[in-house]
């Protein structure tokens, strides 16, 4: 998820990116792909009859906000990702609905904290669950004594010799994101590099972040069974779990 156009490769090593924006500017035309519009003339990038159809199962139409932190939800979800991992391997996610409106809501919530998370913007960010410690030059070192290295041990992210990030959490430090690594990657993108007192801040948030997601992870994985105990028909797509694959699509 990202504000932005994002750089090829950015989420996953194996393959390329592709863009989903929540919303879309049909009769834009300008030639700057980065500058930031503001119009009327905006639509929502979703499926007509999946937005028809949850306002008819849930009594009011959801915004398009609330869907996009419902399935941010769903696709943060163990079970989900655990279930239908061979499906997720071939083709783009399938998202089912559920019927509860309260279900809906709650899920919706959680993935509402996942966004502000990943975009660290959250509240839940400050103070910062780690430390940046020890005395030196804040550069990210090479090698195999004065790089970067994680200290299982000491829940310890070394930049170098002598200087360090903790307490990070050895789920934390392996935490994936498209089979990168990320806090080893951001690291190693910077290597050699002098870390600023923003960069530092900023390494502190993406393990808080990241602590935190796990936290959420585990209550969306709570919720998620109840979401195919009875899902949305949508008109031109499967409307019941199936033992092999999800259901609904966006």
């Amino acid at each position: 998820m990202s504000r932005t156009i994002s750089d090829h490769v950015a989420v996953s090593l194996k393959t390329i990116d592709y863009q989903f924006p929540l919303y879309l500017y049909p009769t834009a035309n300008r030639t700057d792909l980065f500058a930031h519009h503001e119009s009327e003339e905006r639509r929502p990038n979703l499926n007509p009859k999946v937005v028809e159809a949850l306002a008819q199962a849930y009594g009011a139409e959801p915004s398009p906000e609330y869907i996009f932190h419902y399935v941010y939800a769903v696709l943060y979800a163990p079970a989900y990702r655990e279930k239908y991992a061979e499906f997720l391997r071939m083709d783009f996610p399938r998202v089912p609905f559920t019927a509860d409106p309260k279900l809906f809501q709650k899920l919706a919530a959680l993935g509402e904290r996942l966004t502000a998370l990943h975009l660290l913007t959250s509240p839940e960010l400050d103070p910062p669950a780690c430390r940046f410690e020890g005395k030196g030059d804040s550069r990210i070192g090479k090698g195999r004594k004065a790089g970067f290295r994680y200290e299982p041990g000491e829940q310890r992210v070394y930049i170098n010799a002598t200087q360090y990030f903790a307490p990070v959490a050895e789920a934390v430090w392996s935490y994936q994101v498209g089979g990168y690594q990320v806090c080893e990657k951001w690291l190693k993108d910077r290597q050699e590099r002098r870390l600023e007192l923003d960069d530092i801040r900023t390494y502190c948030r993406i393990v808080t972040a990241l602590g935190r997601t796990l936290v959420i992870q585990t209550e969306i994985d709570a919720l998620y069974p109840g979401v195919e105990k009875g899902v949305v028909a949508i008109p031109g797509h499967v409307s019941e779990v199936e033992s092999g694959s999800p259901t609904n699509v966006l």
